[in-house]
């Protein structure tokens, strides 16, 4: 297994999340990602593109999201970047407490938790969130 990286700029439209997460796949794929694992790498990484676009850039397609994907050796290390306006994960609501279950939204945090070893935020000097997401392997 030899260190690569692959970087994507993808449009801030819904469509895109598909295209992000493809190309996610075959680059987890190439990392020699076992298959269980992979599929929780899809289910972050298409939770952390839509986050981007759609609460991070609002759509705004004069905005993009940037996908990178790096594969350092036994471990996979994914960024996804906005350009919005930020937010503090902390504000999100805890989606297991008893008065969220039936919410149609905010899963998307606990969904990344869940299935990656380490996941960060960071505010962009130059506008918007930098989501770092690591899964060992």
């Amino acid at each position: 297994m030899t260190e690569q990286t692959t970087r994507l700029v993808l449009p801030s439209h819904i469509e895109a999340v598909a295209d992000g997460a493809a190309a996610a796949t075959d680059f987890v794929q190439n990392c020699g990602v076992g298959e269980e694992v992979a599929f929780g790498i899809d289910m972050a990484v298409r939770e952390a593109i839509t986050n981007a676009m759609v609460h991070g850039n609002k759509e705004d397609e004069t905005k993009t999201v940037e996908l990178t994907l790096n594969c350092l050796g036994g471990a996979l290390e994914i960024e996804v970047k906005d350009q919005g306006e930020g937010f503090d994960p902390a504000s999100v609501p805890d989606p297991t407490e008893p008065s969220n279950l039936m919410k149609t939204s905010g899963r998307g945090i606990f969904l990344m938790r869940t299935f990656m070893d380490d996941v960060q935020w960071s505010a962009r000097p130059e506008g918007g969130t930098t989501v770092r997401m690591v899964k060992k392997f």
